[in-house]
């Protein structure tokens, strides 16, 4: 047989490793061969390794191939001990372990000189091994067909465990238009993982020469730690007065719960009170925007209204024995009794101190920071994360309070929502957008907090329609246990990286089916930048090693050099007046990247 017409499917000695000793369902058994005293063998120029987790071995069935996962690897007197055998094993034996998920078979068409060979794979096992039948390792060129050469909308992550530098691709529109989490302990390389993802798709347009590439990236920063990874970023930022979240585009809820609060014993009086008063200023407001009725409004149209001022009320709601009824603060006014009962007054006091109390805040300018009365807003505000500008959106939540941090998550996403809800479906269809919630956990935590209720309503039901919408959601977070159940479930592709946490890998095993569970067991001995791809926009459910980053392309870290700052003069007496000066102004040092 010539060259050409040798089957590529046809074993190959020099890669057989072992034979099958029991078969469970997709779960086999194999003793390795005795006389393997290398961790590797050489194939073609090529070096394998053998046993590795996560690596993939075949068995022949004829002309069918079928492949398996390394998921365990131990003695074989252990193996016999564990099933009650009496050991007759040398000392020296060694088991194998793995589970099915595939097969194939070689084709070829006559039509090509030379004869064009192609591995038709397929997912799932119909033909089963038996025992006796011997076990390979997998040569690097049909590493290449498993785990696919990338289709038309694939994007190169990174490459292979144990592959030898087989390229991993990622189905671009299942990892951003079903949804993906990113999970892994501190220090294992997540936020790389993110930037190294978000780099791959901000260059896709250049790599596939694409006459115009737009990507439309928000990115909830809760550190300050993206910035640094993309410099041409659009940054959105309190502390520089560029990021406006204002009053008016909260919705009932959210306006309640930054108003009253939801641990206030009356919250209820207080919320209806609220809910007269904003109906009514958004109704007086609606003559200044175009196309809008007063009565074609509810309570949660984003119109902006006049706040009003509660400085100097007395306590039935008069300045200088006159009812104030500007804005806000007049409506809640309107709705007072015309007695002179105090404890009938205190509710709508309560709201109008929180109220002042907030407004008075220099820290909530970026949401307090009262309505003019003139124009319409609303597209300024939307247009700061789906307008014309950078690709990718920088959020810096660091300097967000945490009492408004939920509110405020809760209307980035609540606002990308809506416009994707209420723009035409060819507008949807050429503006998709990718929301990445670093931090996850704290936005909706599996967990009942009252501060980030409305965060975790609003990306809840993202997650649930967002993709009908053109809204991908990237869930990041260190604690996948304490991430909403609900929301964690509506993705269908996982990057997991390094879980030391008993319950974290307990949550990641039940995320992964059944077939696949042996990969959770290197989850706490993976390298940095190492993760478990899984789900639908993984080619094959594999170990892989994220692509490398230039420094200047990766999050800032934030790990201090201990042995590195002793060294240095203790902080001098002036530098301690600036920090305490910064402290006193809730201003942060340092340029905007920092």
């Amino acid at each position: 047989m010539s060259n050409e017409l040798r089957n590529p499917g046809d074993p190959v000695e020099n890669l057989a490793i072992g034979t099958i000793v029991e078969v469970d369902g997709t779960h086999l058994v194999a003793e390795l061969d005795p006389n393997i005293n290398e961790l590797s063998r050489v194939y073609a120029g090529d070096i394998y390794a053998i046993g590795q987790f996560g690596s993939i071995v075949r068995i022949h069935f004829g002309r069918r191939i079928i492949y398996g996962y390394v998921c365990r690897l131990r003695m074989k007197s252990e193996y016999y001990r564990e099933h009650g055998i009496a050991s007759t094993a040398p000392p020296t034996a060694r088991i194998i372990e793995a589970d099915l998920f595939g097969e194939g078979e070689w084709g070829y068409t006559e039509l090509t000189t030379p004869i064009d060979w192609q591995l038709n794979f397929e997912r799932g096992v119909s033909t089963f091994p038996l025992p006796q039948q011997k076990v390979y390792l997998t040569p690097k060129s049909e590493l290449s067909y498993i785990f696919g050469q990338g289709g038309p909308a694939a994007v190169e992550i990174g490459e292979h465990v144990g592959a030898g530098g087989t390229p991993c691709y990622a189905d671009m529109n299942e990892l951003l238009g079903k949804h993906t989490a990113v999970l892994g302990s501190t220090g294992a390389g997540k936020s790389g993982t993110v930037a190294a993802v978000l780099h791959c798709l901000l260059e896709r347009g250049e790599k596939q020469g694409y006459e115009k590439w737009n990507p439309r990236i928000v990115l909830l920063d809760p550190h300050n730690e993206y910035g640094r990874a993309f410099p041409g970023h659009q940054r959105l930022s309190t502390d520089e007065g560029t990021l406006s979240l204002p009053y008016w585009m909260l919705s009932l809820d959210e306006t309640v719960g930054l108003f009253v609060g939801k641990t206030e014993h009356a919250a209820t009086s207080q919320s209806n009170i609220v809910k007269n008063a904003l109906l009514d200023v958004r109704r007086q407001a609606a003559e200044e925007v175009e196309r809008v009725t007063e009565d074609s409004i509810s309570v949660d149209s984003p119109i902006p209204y006049l706040l009003g001022d509660p400085a100097g009320l007395d306590t039935f709601g008069k300045k200088e024995d006159v009812l104030y009824e500007e804005g806000f603060v007049g409506a809640v006014n309107k709705q007072r009794p015309k007695n002179k009962d105090k404890k009938q007054h205190e509710e709508f006091n309560k709201v109008l101190r929180k109220l002042a109390s907030l407004m008075s805040d220099a820290r909530l300018d970026f949401m307090m920071k009262p309505w003019d009365g003139n124009g319409d807003p609303l597209s300024g505000v939307v247009a700061q994360f789906m307008g014309d500008g950078e690709p990718i959106r920088v959020v810096d939540l660091s300097g967000v309070p945490n009492e408004v941090a939920g509110a405020a998550s809760s209307l980035i996403a609540r606002t990308l929502f809506s416009m994707k809800l209420w723009q035409s479906a060819d507008g949807r269809k050429s503006s998709p957008v990718l929301l990445v919630c670093e931090e996850a956990h704290r936005y909706v935590p599996d967990r009942g907090e009252a501060q980030y209720e409305a965060a975790q309503e609003a990306i809840r039901r993202l997650a649930k329609e967002g993709r009908k919408y053109g809204i991908g959601l990237m869930l990041v977070s260190q604690r996948p246990s304490e991430v909403e159940a609900t929301v964690l479930s509506q993705c269908n592709s996982w990057l997991v990286l390094r879980v030391t946490n008993d319950a974290d890998r307990a949550h990641v095993r039940s995320i992964l089916p059944d077939s696949l569970s042996g990969l959770t067991k290197v989850l706490s001995g993976l390298r940095q930048r190492e993760a478990i791809f899984v789900g639908q926009a993984a080619m094959l459910p594999s170990r892989i090693l994220i692509r490398h980053l230039d420094d200047d392309k990766l999050p800032r870290s934030h790990d201090i050099d201990f042995d590195q700052g002793w060294q240095c003069d203790p902080v001098a007496s002036e530098d301690l007046v600036d920090i305490g000066t910064r402290w006193r102004l809730q201003q942060r040092a340092g340029s905007a990247s920092d």
